[in-house]
């Protein structure tokens, strides 16, 4: 594939732009924040980078779409999609970030944070033993790079992992990986679950009442997609004590409104989408590394499956 004009949209267009013209890519580039990018741009382009696209472009006219973060359903969810686009995201530490941001909170439940610090609110001197990670069972939706990742840095405490998937396809380190329909009988003795998985329409709204009343005073982590999640199940979740705690970094609409219920909520946690950010040097090292491997044509293992949607 020959890829000379590329477009890339972004709100930090400009550290891109400084970026990538150190690393003396001999294209021909256009940057732009999203609001600027026109059919023009995309009829001149033979590639497309973008993150969280808010607009719908016509990308018939391009040969390579790139996302610069991991996640690709702002370009494919409910949308048809040219399979003659090459479509591939940007692959770079999400996991170990998301897998310490779920390990940070996971440890602040074991270790009582919130008890001791009202406690010394109140000069109140009553111990409590803090648990070990070793005797938890964590339960991880979707076993790719993020999940996987995630599923090593738990199991290397000690933590015994599950791992839940479209393809029940078994991987190291997870315990057991188990098909969506085939996974609820190991949900009564969960701890922890931790949602990666990305937004498809077999995805959309899966953390429903149906996995909800399997469940038994759990703490849900949600650095997936926030409309992977019904709502209405999770407030009535938390509410029985099904669910003890929720920590949710992503959203159906971000930045989450001032009105949800969520901001207030005694029992959940909200993070503005921080788990695994992309960081311009990451994002611009993996498109580099994409585009070498195109016009080599290498094997591309950040290529999105268009049709599975990630």
């Amino acid at each position: 594939m020959n890829i000379e004009n590329i477009v890339v949209v972004s709100p930090l267009y400009k550290e891109l732009k400084e970026l990538i013209e150190s690393k003396s890519v001999q294209k021909k580039f256009r940057f732009l924040p999203e609001e600027k990018a026109t059919k023009e741009d995309l009829e001149w382009a033979d590639a497309f980078l973008a993150f969280n696209l808010k607009s719908d472009h016509d990308y018939s006219h391009v040969k390579w779409v790139h996302s610069l973060g991991a996640g690709v359903d702002s370009l494919l969810f409910n949308k048809d999609w040219d399979e003659n686009v090459l479509l591939t995201r940007t692959i770079c530490s999400f996991g170990q970030r998301i897998g310490e941001f779920s390990l940070s909170y996971i440890l602040k439940d074991l270790q009582f944070h919130d008890q001791f610090d009202q406690q010394q609110k109140e000069k109140n001197w009553q111990p409590i033993t803090p648990k070990l990670l070793s005797e938890q069972k964590v339960m991880i939706y979707g076993t790719g790079e993020i999940g996987l990742r995630t599923a090593e840095i738990l199991a290397s405490l000690g933590v015994e992992v599950f791992g839940v998937s479209l393809s029940g396809k078994q991987k190291e380190p997870f315990k057991k990986v188990m098909t969506v329909g085939a996974h609820f009988s190991e949900l009564s003795n969960t701890d922890y679950i931790i949602n990666t998985l990305p937004l498809t329409e077999k995805t959309e709204y899966l953390f429903n009442e149906n996995i909800f009343k399997k469940v038994a005073n759990i703490g849900f982590i949600n650095v997936g997609r926030g409309r992977s999640i019904d709502e209405t199940a999770l407030f009535k979740a938390l509410n029985e004590s099904k669910v003890r705690f929720a920590v949710l970094d992503v959203f159906t609409e971000e930045p989450l409104p001032k009105e949800s219920p969520l901001w207030e909520h005694p029992n959940v946690s909200v993070t503005p989408h921080i788990s695994a950010v992309t960081t311009p040097d990451e994002a611009v090292e993996c498109f580099v590394e994409t585009l070498k491997n195109i016009e080599e044509n290498q094997p591309l293992h950040n290529k999105v499956d268009v049709k599975k949607g990630f």
